[in-house]
């Protein structure tokens, strides 16, 4: 594990850069999911489709976390 901020590469601090890649990671995968909702439904699986809605459901809900999180950061509340 480094311990040296890497910052200077990016110009943005790791922790918030880190917060950054999370929210769109999370943006990322409700957009995928969607096409996984699609097929399974199309293939008449609703378990299938069922389980991916949920997992996009948190994955938005990461996502708004992740935004409120570096809205107060970024404002510097």
């Amino acid at each position: 594990m480094s311990t040296t901020e890497t910052g200077h590469v990016t110009g943005t601090k790791d922790k918030d850069y880190n917060i950054l890649w999370f929210t769109e990671a999370c943006l990322d995968n409700a957009l995928r999911l969607e096409t996984f909702i699609q097929d399974a439904e199309r293939d008449g699986d609703n378990e299938l489709a069922e389980f991916f809605k949920k997992a996009q459901t948190d994955s938005r809900k990461g996502a708004e976390q992740g935004k409120r999180l570096l809205a107060s950061r970024l404002s510097g509340n």
